[in-house]
């Protein structure tokens, strides 16, 4: 498999930042960031809420809505507690503290920010780790190449403080290594500074926006272009570039043409595929993918590839080709957390290893960290993958208001049911001899079928005059009295 023809593209207006990662022309990673923004690598001076020793974490304020989650083990022992037990949240945290954190993971769902006081601060070519002794480089680097990058940048690392060179600084000189470590230093020593006269909560470092953060930690030598559609965001590309990576700024281009960039690449028909439930293969297979509250189902099927040879052949080459496919799909939806596949079933034991390899050797190309098992005697492949955003599914949908999220809504026959026992009820229970009522249009027509003769049966059972109208405000299954009076009420 060789190195694919990689593009980044930038669009930018007042609604949203969309930044698109392609590889051979196919878009594989899709960022969006809007007005409520990710805070994801902020940095705040928190004050404790609640220590709960049973969970051996912490609740901080941060000044969001949810008060923040930091664990036990997230916690850098503060200078004079050495000694003190390791996993007693106790004795490293109390009630009213102000702690440094910085965020691992937004808020989702009901949950508030995961945070850490292991802070790091990213540069173009270095991460710096101002509580961490360790010095290390990117394993994605190549042993000759990795030995050089930490033989240059070790000896200038001040003591007590850690850092790691990024994949991105494969190649760069000794000189621009210090000279972004230089960079970092003099930020760490403000965000310091602001924390010292800060009062809990309140922010004491911003990530950069999406387009400049992407820029930083993703754009190098591998990319053939960086296509950007608004020219301030350009011009603040181009300034950071000339500034970190002057070699590449001639592979920053500004998009020029009147059709929108993301339409000028046909980008969005992918973008409205990752939101649908199945994913179709080239042969004719699919993959469904479900998401759950625990962790995402993946089925793979053949669908309506019949193969040529035999059974065994056809599944194999439809397990080929949803290993592909499921990869791309988990970079794309940016899923994380745990991830269970179900291949189809394979007898051939050199099958069963081919799709594993093929699987994990299309991960490699996945920046976030993924852990994957071998396939179980279930036949099924388990995974991790790192969770820090609530992914495009969390971003561009929300729950349906007509089945409360849950996916499926109410048969005919059920609302038909609901409905008229609704109606019986109400006609038993109410002291009014003649009722109007109001249904939703579509469950009036279930009502009102052929043969069904709904309201002489409801007339006949409980004495009382019964109208029923048509009405769009209600929801499928709810039954609004419009009009309660005497018999005389006119149909």
């Amino acid at each position: 498999m060789g190195q694919p023809l990689r593009e980044m593209l930038i669009s930018h207006d007042t609604n949203e930042t969309r930044v698109a990662l392609l590889e051979d022309r196919e878009l594989v990673e899709l960022y969006i960031e809007r007005p409520k923004r990710s805070v994801v690598g902020n940095v705040y001076l928190a004050k404790v809420k609640d220590v709960l020793p049973g969970m051996q974490a912490a609740f901080v304020d941060i000044g969001l809505e949810k008060n923040a989650f930091l664990h036990v083990d997230e916690v850098v022992s503060p200078e004079g507690v050495e000694g003190l037990p390791r996993r007693d949240i106790q004795s490293l945290l109390k009630s009213g503290q102000q702690v440094m954190v910085q965020v691992l993971k937004d808020p989702m769902g009901t949950k508030g920010a995961r945070v850490t006081t292991e802070i790091t601060l990213p540069g173009r070519f270095l991460v710096l780790m101002p509580f961490s002794e360790f010095v290390g480089v990117s394993r994605k680097v190549d042993d000759a190449e990795r030995d050089r990058l930490h033989a240059a940048i070790a000896p200038h690392v001040p003591e007590g403080m850690g850092a790691i060179v990024r994949t991105v600084a494969s190649g760069v000189s000794e000189r621009d290594l210090v000279s972004d470590l230089e960079f970092l230093l003099r930020l760490w020593r403000r965000v310091s500074r602001q924390s010292d006269e800060a009062l809990a909560p309140e922010v004491v470092y911003t990530e950069m926006d999406l387009a400049l953060r992407l820029v930083r930690d993703v754009f190098s030598s591998e990319y053939k272009r960086l296509v950007i559609e608004d020219k301030t965001t350009h011009d603040k590309v181009v300034s950071f570039m000339k500034r970190t990576s002057p070699q590449l700024v001639k592979r920053v281009q500004l998009h020029k043409d009147r059709q929108a960039l993301f339409d000028v690449y046909r980008l969005q028909s992918a973008i409205e595929s990752a939101l649908t439930r199945t994913v179709t293969l080239p042969s004719g297979g699919y993959v469904a993918i479900d998401r759950t509250e625990a962790l995402t189902a993946i089925d793979v099927n053949t669908g309506k590839f019949v193969g040529r040879k035999n059974l065994e052949e056809t599944i194999y080459q439809t397990n080929l080709e949803a290993a592909d496919e499921i990869a791309r799909q988990l970079r794309l939806r940016d899923i994380g957390g745990i991830i269970v596949i179900d291949f189809i079933d394979m007898e051939d034991s050199f099958h069963r290893a081919e799709v594993t390899r093929r699987f994990n050797l299309a991960l490699e190309r996945d920046r976030t960290r993924t852990r994957v098992t071998e396939i179980s005697k279930l036949g099924l492949v388990e995974m991790t993958r790192k969770n820090v955003t609530d992914g495009l599914y969390g971003l561009l949908t929300e729950a349906c208001p007509g089945c409360s999220g849950e996916g499926r809504i109410l048969s005919s026959a059920t609302r038909r049911i609901a409905v008229e026992r609704r109606l019986r009820e109400i006609l038993l229970n109410g002291r009014a001899s003649a009722y109007l009522f109001g249904v939703n249009p579509k469950t009036y027509r279930l009502l009102m079928a052929p043969g069904l003769n709904l309201v002489p049966a409801l007339r006949a059972s409980t004495g009382k005059k019964v109208v029923i109208v048509e009405d769009e405000s209600c929801a499928p299954a709810e039954v609004k009295v419009l009009i309660e009076g005497k018999a005389g009420m006119s149909e």
